[in-house]
């Protein structure tokens, strides 16, 4: 028989872990093309100012390290589950799931940085290991 045990197993922290850095690694390597010269032509054909690229590449790159680190989880998440949001209905508008403009991969992500949020970091994180931070900063 399953009972409350089971959230306390060391395979549901290591979920914590895998989920993080699989999502915290992706927007790692998506921001670095953001710093590139041609990052704000691509911004500025989807009508968006081509300033907001280095931005953006920021938020990725920074929120993608906090994710790594497992610290500031639930902050970093929501930035980035709403520049998901803005990616999905905005670029995207919502078209198709799969296929060209398909929304799969972007829904993948939001899904999982949903499920961070309301996880928050796991006792495998710089949060879990400094337990100084108040808690809403987990």
């Amino acid at each position: 028989m399953v009972d409350a045990t089971l959230r306390t197993h060391k395979l549901h922290d290591l979920s914590h872990v895998g989920l993080r850095i699989s999502v915290g690694v992706l927007f790692i390597v998506h921001s670095l093309g953001k710093f590139d010269t041609g990052a704000g032509g691509f911004f500025s054909s989807v009508g968006l100012p081509s300033e907001m690229a280095p931005l953006i590449g920021l938020l990725e790159l920074i929120g993608g390290i906090l994710l790594i680190a497992g610290v500031l989880t639930r902050i970093a998440s929501s930035l980035l589950a709403i520049e998901m949001l803005v990616v999905m209905v905005y670029l995207k508008k919502l078209q198709s799931f799969s296929g060209k403009n398909g929304l799969e991969l972007e829904l993948l992500i939001f899904v999982i940085l949903l499920t961070v949020i309301v996880l928050g970091p796991g006792r495998i994180s710089l949060s879990h290991a400094v337990k100084k931070l108040p808690r809403f900063l987990h």
